[in-house]
């Protein structure tokens, strides 16, 4: 007794690469859903090295409160670096890390994009 060939739909099932896990995006997902994350990683890409009254400006109507939280959310995951200075009155700027720098190309055509939608509907 010969085996018979495989038919499409088995060979289909057995040649298909298994799916992408996208697990690992869950941190990152997490912190740049955060309001005003990806906001502020191109806005201090834009701007940065960048001190804190600038980015508040740049933003308009945020609190104070939740662009300190967000700062500090995204130099405690590497994105930001974060650099106080010895004076008087107190100066500390912001600068985006490699690994900013690198997420901040990324989110640029996503953040465009999201501007189209806007005007569009």
């Amino acid at each position: 007794m010969s085996e018979q060939p495989a038919t499409t739909a088995e060979t289909d099932e057995t040649d298909r690469e298994p799916p992408r896990c996208y697990c690992p995006l869950g941190g990152v997902m997490d912190l740049l859903s955060r309001k005003y994350a990806m906001q502020l990683v191109c806005i201090v890409g834009a701007l940065g090295p960048v001190r804190y009254g600038e980015i508040e400006d740049a933003f308009g109507d945020v609190s104070s409160s939740t662009l300190s939280t967000r700062l500090d959310e995204l130099a405690a995951a590497g994105y930001l670096s974060r650099e106080q200075y010895d004076e008087i009155p107190p100066r500390v700027e912001y600068e985006l890390t490699d690994d900013g720098l690198a997420l901040c190309r990324r989110l640029e055509p996503l953040l465009e994009w999201a501007e189209e939608q806007d005007r569009l509907h």
